[in-house]
């Protein structure tokens, strides 16, 4: 098999269970309902956001028009890249994690361009499929579903503390999901594995890498 297929099938992978559990979410579930997964720091909970990544957003309707053209964009030239690297056979490792950030952008893409259109509203009551009369917006105008909340640490800020004191400190507060955790994950690999995956492809692809001295002692 190929790199280029093993590419092919993670970004596939992570597409497929990234739209499944957002359909699930949105077809089972109301806005704010949540259900405990380990204890009270593991949760599914439901939420929609209209902008980037863990719930940030920017721009209102035109910020999200520009955000997810820009995302296309973004994917469109991370997929020739992805060819590229694959075509000058660059570690796998780097590949995964290049096609892992395009997996992610493209899982949002989705959301964003399509949800508005086909589900209806989540208040109240679960969302359905294809409702009548339409969905809750139009083409590029859904909003992006996340499920994942991990407040790891849930407590409060002493009373003596220079930082909101008495207020509420929850670690970690953004909610995500399956296509946040690709883009992160990729980033965090090819950030934390660089040395090793540019060890031996340390030039942009196309480049050619003169010979060092002992290459030229040993020909010689």
């Amino acid at each position: 098999m190929t790199k280029g297929t093993k590419a092919i099938l993670l970004v596939a992978g992570i597409l497929i269970a990234d739209q499944i559990l957002k359909i699930w979410i949105k077809t089972s579930m109301v806005l704010g309902e949540e259900i405990p997964l380990i204890g009270n720091w593991a949760n599914i909970h439901f939420i929609e956001n209209n902008g980037m990544a863990f719930g940030l957003e920017w721009g209102g309707t035109t910020g999200k028009i520009i955000l997810t053209l820009f995302r296309l964009a973004a994917a469109a030239l991370i997929c020739w890249y992805i060819k590229r690297m694959v075509k000058h056979d660059a570690p796998l490792g780097f590949i995964f994690s290049v096609g892992a950030i395009m997996a992610g952008a493209l899982g949002n893409i989705i959301d964003s361009a399509f949800y508005g259109m086909i589900f209806s509203e989540s208040y109240y009551q679960a969302a359905t499929i294809f409702p009548e009369g339409g969905g809750y917006s139009s083409f590029l105008q859904g909003k992006v579903v996340d499920m994942f909340y991990f407040p790891v640490i849930n407590t409060y800020w002493p009373e003596w503390s220079p930082i909101k004191p008495g207020e509420s400190l929850i670690f970690f507060r953004p909610v995500f999901n399956i296509a946040d955790a690709a883009i992160t994950t990729g980033v965090f690999a090819i950030i934390i594995f660089q040395k090793k995956y540019f060890e031996h492809h340390d030039l942009l692809p196309g480049e050619t890498k003169s010979m060092s001295e002992e290459d030229l002692q040993k020909k010689d």
